[in-house]
């Protein structure tokens, strides 16, 4: 191929994401593409996203297929430039590790492709608009923008290839282009190590210049269990099929324990896979305790229903309501919006916030996500109701950015919906509490002395218990079933 040839690498989408699915592919090879177009649709564990072209020219490769996971720093589409000569097919390298160009070893390309995360991490510019870090930052990482946004090829020079005299001009101007390969062990790859008790030390990595890469911190976790296969050699058939089954199993493939045939093997990824790390996270973590108290919601019920009657489609929803006390609750006990954060070098502290993003769960086709209302503190019930249900819309559309379902400080959780009373709910890591309602449901109720049946909801906080003890968490559950239970005076009040 050409020596013009532009290698777009699949970017970081959100914060600290390291993978996505690629769904479909929304141009061709021998497309002509402009800056800026969506070139394929991708789902994170956040949400399903548009890539957009930070090149022009003529599709020359896609590299990957639908249903394919790809990496972070992994090539996604070649891009020939505008006005060069029509691609030529080039018969592959000699060796077995060149990539689909043909000028970059699988060595090297992960090499490139690990030195783009770490890079990516540590701020040194070479992303553009919307991905990754500014250039020359030394603080943490910034949040992608909305709109169109595009990433300049950082590994490209990183490859051992001369530079062509005549290189492409980037998408947007003011970035650069790394010089050389770092030897730095990506700041992921040292967290998988540290999570899993790997030792750095005792890996030989499989990078350029000996860099450790993350399948060597994979091969070391995964090396304790391959032992194991000897002592049972009588299930050495069935386990030998289970790596080719994929989602649909062959038959014949039997459970080692249980001796039933295995119906199905579905991978976890996408939300469910995020999902399954933030609460694993949160139980190993946190020590939460839960308190919770039956709340009579006559009074609310019928206060809505007033309103309702004078303004039938400008009535905010019950959750609109609970959503606004919530937050008054939480400027009363703020110790309920932190963040528990424990430095490299152990240090604690609590991270207290200046605002509420109220963060509300979702369920969508996609599995449970949770989007929340940034500043919801500055919001009347009526705001608050139209902003839960943009936000579920575009959740549910599986639209939602990173920025939107990432950037919670508290959750506000209504399984009632799903007609039970409680749940001992898991937090939303890496929040410190959760609020969860009930469904409402008609009970007998001592109302001045006299029996009568009411509205009654049960509410359940989760807690985490390093953040405030018992009474704080009693103090908020308590203000919040008052407001519900007198609605109208609590809302004068706000």
């Amino acid at each position: 191929m050409s020596s013009e040839m532009q290698v777009f690498r699949l970017p970081d989408l959100g914060e600290g994401l390291t993978e996505a699915e690629l769904v479909n592919w929304l141009v061709a090879v021998g497309d002509q593409i402009k800056v800026d177009q969506p070139i394929a649709e991708v789902e994170t564990a956040k949400s399903m996203v548009e890539v957009p072209s930070p090149y022009a020219g003529t599709v020359a490769e896609l590299h990957g297929h639908a249903g394919e996971t790809l990496d972070v720093g992994k090539p996604l589409i070649s891009i020939a430039p505008v006005g060069a000569a029509p691609v030529e097919p080039k018969a592959p390298a000699a060796t077995d590790d060149a990539v689909s160009t043909g000028v970059v070893t699988d060595a090297e390309a992960s090499a490139a492709a690990e030195t783009y995360r770490t890079e990516e991490k540590a701020g040194s510019g070479n992303v553009l608009i919307g991905y990754g870090t500014p250039g020359g930052a030394t603080g943490g990482r910034t949040r992608p923008r909305k709109g169109s946004v595009a990433v300049v090829d950082a590994a490209l020079a990183a490859a051992p290839v001369a530079a062509p005299e005549a290189p492409m001009e980037p998408a947007v101007a003011g970035t650069r282009i790394p010089g050389k390969l770092s030897a730095v062990i990506s700041p992921l790859v040292r967290k998988m190590a540290r999570d899993h008790g790997v030792s750095l030390d005792a890996i030989n990595g499989s990078g350029a210049s000996g860099l450790i890469m993350r399948r060597d911190v994979e091969a070391a976790i995964s090396a304790p269990e391959a032992p194991a296969a000897p002592s049972a050699p009588a299930q050495a058939p069935a386990e030998a099929a289970a790596p080719d089954a994929g989602p649909a199993v062959a038959s014949g493939d039997l459970d080692g324990r249980t001796g039933l045939a295995v119906s199905a093997r579905t991978p976890v990824r996408g939300v469910r896979k995020a999902v399954a790390a933030n609460m694993t996270k949160s139980r190993t973590e946190i020590p939460e305790a839960t308190v919770w108290v039956d709340v009579d919601a006559t009074a609310l019920l019928d206060m809505r229903a007033e309103l309702k009657k004078r303004a039938p489609h400008d009535t905010p929803g019950l959750l609109a309501f609970i959503a606004r006390f919530v937050t008054a609750g939480l400027k009363k006990y703020p110790a309920l919006n932190t963040r528990f954060e424990t430095g490299a070098d152990g240090s604690q502290e609590i991270v207290g916030f200046d605002g509420i993003n109220l963060g509300f769960a979702a369920q969508t086709d996609r599995g449970l996500v949770v989007p929340s209302v940034r500043n919801a503190h500055q919001l009347s019930a009526r705001e608050l109701d139209a902003e839960i249900r943009r936000l579920t819309a575009v959740a549910r559309e599986g639209k939602a950015t990173p920025t939107e379902l990432g950037s919670g400080t508290f959750t506000l959780n209504n399984y009632g919906v799903f007609g039970v009373d409680g749940s001992a709910a898991i937090i939303n890591y890496p929040e410190v509490a959760m609020l969860g309602v009930g469904r409402i449901i008609d009970k007998p109720w001592v109302v001045n002395g006299e029996l009568a049946v009411r509205k009654v909801t049960e509410l359940t906080l989760a807690f985490d218990h390093r953040v405030c003890d018992g009474e704080t968490a009693a103090g908020f559950l308590r203000y919040v079933a008052d407001c519900i239970e007198n609605p109208g005076g609590a809302l004068a009040d706000m």
